[in-house]
């Protein structure tokens, strides 16, 4: 950026600066196997997600019917954690940015 006006630079910077800031929704997918148990998936949402249990038993029927359901949105930053403790129970899950 070298030669650059000073005004121009710091325009540039800050458009940098918003477009770096500003997070995309994302959705927290859960996919459907034939391993896990609906106890056990409605259990996960419950602890993990904060779903209630009747929440929680109606994504388990749409994630069985459709093979997949977006359980939860929000930033990646926290849909991430979430994800992997989804995943460490041994249930497959994604982050998926909303198009």
């Amino acid at each position: 950026m070298a030669g650059l006006k000073p005004n121009i630079q710091t325009n540039l910077q800050n458009e940098i600066d918003i477009l770096t800031s500003i997070e995309e929704p994302c959705n927290l997918i859960v996919w459907n196997d034939e391993v896990n148990t609906f106890e056990w998936v409605i259990e996960t949402l419950v602890e993990v997600c904060g779903h209630s249990y009747e929440q929680a038993e109606q994504c388990s029927y749409i994630i069985h019917h459709q093979g997949k359901y977006a359980v939860k949105q929000g930033s990646y930053d926290e849909l991430k954690p979430q994800c992997d403790a989804i995943t460490d129970r041994g249930i497959n899950a994604t982050v998926e940015v909303i198009v």
